[in-house]
């Protein structure tokens, strides 16, 4: 058996239109981790959702995310943007260097509220193929001719460990409403 090395911007990709995927490892190298780098165009939201069993691991590379971990001291069904924990903790404006761990059981998302895209390096262990989750979410973008099936993703979602909270969006710019002063981290 070999280590694997990978070029920058190599591995297989996946490009769709709400995101562009490069797998770097996955279980089809042997790997226990899916590792992946991730471009996030803006106005994508991934929805807040909670694995079970995975715990996940995102670092920015380039552009701007808003990030969420934690439990909210409530919860809304339509979106996370303003989830505020028991503590106080509130969504975070992550820049290049920022990164988000997420243990098993622990709610979180990340958002494109910029008008430039973003660039993340994600890892999951216990690998749940997201190699396929992600064709499959590719699939669904199709079918519905540029707005999501929400049903298809939750249908989706629960056969790969994957509890949806608020609903994926994909919103490009000229559909963004401005960011209010807490979401632009003032």
């Amino acid at each position: 058996m070999t280590g694997l090395i990978l070029p920058p911007g190599q591995g297989r990709k996946l490009i769709t239109k709400a995101q562009e995927v490069t797998f770097k490892a996955t279980k089809a190298q042997g790997s226990s981790v899916s590792i992946f780098e991730v471009v996030v165009p803006p106005g994508f939201d991934v929805g807040a959702h909670v694995h079970n069993d995975s715990q996940e691991f995102f670092y920015v590379l380039e552009g701007e995310l808003q990030l969420l971990a934690f439990e909210p001291a409530k919860r809304t069904e339509e979106s996370w943007h303003d989830w505020e924990s028991p503590d106080g903790d509130r969504v975070v404006r992550a820049t290049e260097g920022a990164c988000m761990f997420v243990p098993p059981g622990i709610p979180h998302a990340f958002r494109n509220a910029t008008d430039k895209p973003a660039r993340m390096l994600f890892q999951s262990y216990p690998s749940p193929d997201h190699e396929r989750y992600f064709e499959e979410i590719a699939e669904i973008w199709a079918a519905g001719g540029g707005s999501v099936d929400a049903d298809a993703v939750e249908r989706m979602r629960q056969r790969y460990d994957v509890s949806q909270l608020t609903p994926l969006r994909y919103e490009p710019p000229t559909l963004l409403r401005p960011q209010s002063a807490t979401e632009r981290g003032a």
